[in-house]
């Protein structure tokens, strides 16, 4: 019995604030098979760090305070930010909210495993250690990640995807968790701190995160029934779009430039497509992808293959580019 009070208590939390912070999600961003990967992301990290925090212990001699001060934050927040960085950079988290789920449910998955080894390994009963672990410890784990995702969000999208974007995030929650292990404050007071501190934080980015996806739902949904309007007329007339297409025509073959406006009609399609469930989600509907979804994502593949490099650079002031309209393409793609 006393084993199960311990494994309820320390590792039940992390996965209550996880559920919590997707169910907060009023625009359902993340999908639960992503959940579900990034908990297993976390899960492998978990399992990885451990190994190569006592393989360095081994190997070098140093005591478990040092690896736990020093090494062990450097180890285990690069590998959990790994994860989110390269689905930032793949254009796979679009706003923070996601990032700040994605994020916790990588430390989530880290913390179940962490946890678990804990209860094997240490022979304390003492039940205030567990609470600490639960409520401490893996809380801390699921939040750098969470931070990290928010910030190097935010960075990406105001400086652009450079490499540079992706670190200050990541000095910074290495710094936190090693400050956190140092014990500076005692581990109680660690933990009360951190319950304050972690839910201001995310309360503050999920805000500014829906204030942020409104804004570009109401601009971006009239830019793309416009777009869709003139290219399906076939009158464009004076219009950006038609000088631009006009220019296309001077520089690249006929059967190219039907293939580009076939090509930027499904995709400005598929953008209105993933726009609307979006506000379907956000009214509390279930929606799923318009029939013919997938053979869409076919043809522009086709499409995109047919016009090559070249061509594809030719119609890049025609797209949107941006990284949420980017995003909103893989919401849509089943």
């Amino acid at each position: 019995m006393d084993f199960v009070i311990r494994i309820i208590i320390s590792l039940v939390p992390v996965v209550i604030f996880l559920l919590t912070l997707n169910y907060l999600d009023s625009f359902s961003l993340v999908r639960p098979r992503n959940l579900a990967v990034a908990l297993l992301v976390g899960v492998g990290v978990a399992v990885v760090s451990l190994a190569f925090n006592d393989g360095i212990m081994h190997a070098s001699g140093w005591k478990r305070a040092t690896i736990t001060r020093y090494i062990a934050p450097l180890i285990e927040e690069t590998l959990k930010a790994a994860w989110v960085a390269w689905l930032i950079a793949r254009r796979r988290i679009g706003f923070m909210v996601d990032a700040a789920i994605i994020g916790f449910a990588v430390g989530a998955g880290f913390a179940l495993v962490e946890n678990a080894y804990y209860i094997r390994v240490l022979a304390t009963h003492n039940i205030v250690v567990w609470i600490v672990r639960g409520l401490g410890t893996a809380v801390m784990h699921g939040g750098m990640t969470a931070v990290y995702g928010i910030i190097t969000r935010t960075l990406v999208d105001r400086r652009g995807g450079r490499w540079t974007n992706y670190l200050p995030a990541l000095a910074l929650v290495i710094f936190v968790h090693s400050l956190f292990n140092h014990f500076l404050l005692s581990p109680v007071v660690s933990t009360i701190v951190l319950h304050i501190l972690l839910p201001l934080i995310l309360i503050a980015a999920f805000w500014e995160s829906e204030r942020a996806t409104r804004h570009w739902l109401g601009r971006q949904m009239d830019v793309d029934v416009e777009l869709l309007e003139i290219i399906q007329s076939g009158t464009m007339g004076e219009s950006r779009i038609g000088r631009y297409v006009e220019e296309l025509r001077r520089q690249f073959e006929p059967v190219i430039v039907v293939d580009m406006l076939c090509y930027l009609r499904i995709r400005t399609e598929l953008a209105i497509s993933a726009k609307g469930i979006l506000m379907l989600k956000e009214a509390g509907f279930k929606p799923v992808a318009p029939e013919g979804t997938r053979e869409k994502f076919t043809e522009l593949k086709h499409l995109e293959k047919s016009i090559g490099v070249t061509g594809r650079l030719a119609m890049k002031p025609l797209l949107h580019q941006s990284t949420h309209d980017l995003w909103e393409l893989h919401q849509i793609n089943p």
